[in-house]
């Protein structure tokens, strides 16, 4: 097991090495120049070098990355101060440290992502389980039109007549809101609710379906056939074969949907107003703010890699054949 997850491990950092060489390079492609855009309108040779001298964009494109990289762990020295490691820069537009920034808004996009997913896969698997229980039953076949049709709408259409509905006509649930775990634990949760119920509509619908089909596949196989015919009760075959066969596939579609919930989490942030990674990436990229894009796409990429890795232990251990793989 530990072979298994330094393996993964080691993978994880080539990966994020890979993403961020490409992102930094990518942003020198772009048209923009984020020293003109700072230096306005009526700027002049000598007022755009020294703006880019402070921006730290008068060195070579690999200079600069090898800077980057090295102030993430060792820290670097800035003409705007000197930046503790993990220095990942200040940014261009508001000229404060992007990790500070980077930590005032992680709590937002990762406690929805985590409800989110909670939801979601309690709820889709819940159902799926039920259905392929009841197979042909009216819960069966209501489930899966509900399932159906959960799929097909769209968070920014549900978002607003969820606000209307459960926050604005009944008051059942709050409108959502920035967590404060430190001073409102209780009101951090209770401000998400309803965010993260939004969100994670497309993803149960999903979940529901492929738990019962999964399900319906694994009653149907040899091994659990022959575990009824020795004479174990349907509820014992049900949960001690089927479901572990199921669960498998579920958890590898889970580790598959991680960055389809952080995509899912920037939606819901623009719908409900909250102050996130997502809204923060859009303003980094509208802005043409590299330290700021490199730290949400870094920040992001570490979270998914980290959770995945998670996902990878938890199938290695449903499933021993993997830890070989």
């Amino acid at each position: 097991m530990l072979r298994f997850l330094v393996r993964r491990v080691l993978g994880a950092i080539v990966i994020l090495l890979l993403i961020s060489a490409v992102t930094y390079f990518l942003f020198f492609a772009l048209p923009a120049d984020p020293a003109a855009l700072s230096c306005g309108k009526n700027c002049n040779p000598q007022t755009l070098a020294l703006i880019r001298k402070n921006l730290g964009l008068d060195e070579p494109v690999p200079v600069q990355y090898w800077q980057y990289m090295i102030g993430i762990f060792l820290g670097r020295n800035m003409t705007i101060g000197h930046c503790s490691a993990p220095c990942f820069g200040y940014s261009f537009a508001s000229q404060q440290p992007v990790w500070s920034t980077l930590m005032n808004r992680y709590p937002t996009t990762v406690t929805l992502a985590a409800m989110g997913a909670l939801i979601f896969l309690v709820i889709g698997v819940g159902l799926g389980l039920i259905s392929a229980a009841r197979q042909g039953t009216a819960f069966d076949k209501i489930a899966s039109a509900v399932s159906l049709t959960g799929q097909s709408v769209q968070i920014y259409f549900i978002g607003p007549l969820a606000i209307y509905l459960f926050a604005d006509t009944l008051g059942w649930l709050s409108r959502g809101h920035d967590p404060d775990w430190t001073h409102d634990p209780v009101g951090s949760i209770t401000g998400m609710i309803l965010p993260a119920m939004v969100m994670s509509v497309i993803f149960w619908s999903n979940y529901s379906r492929q738990t019962r089909s999964l399900m319906v596949e694994q009653l149907s196989e040899d091994h659990v056939r022959t575990a009824r015919a020795k004479g174990m009760t349907s509820r014992y075959v049900f949960m001690r074969y089927a479901l572990r066969g199921a669960m498998g596939p579920i958890i590898t579609i889970f580790g598959m949907d991680l960055s389809s919930v952080f995509g899912g989490a920037i939606i819901t942030e623009y719908t409900f107003g909250l102050h996130g990674l997502g809204q923060l990436a859009v303003s980094a990229v509208t802005q043409t703010d590299l330290p700021l894009e490199m730290g949400v796409m870094l920040f992001g990429a570490a979270a998914i890699v980290i959770a995945n890795i998670i996902v990878d232990a938890c199938y290695a251990v449903i499933d021993p054949r993997i830890r070989l793989s």
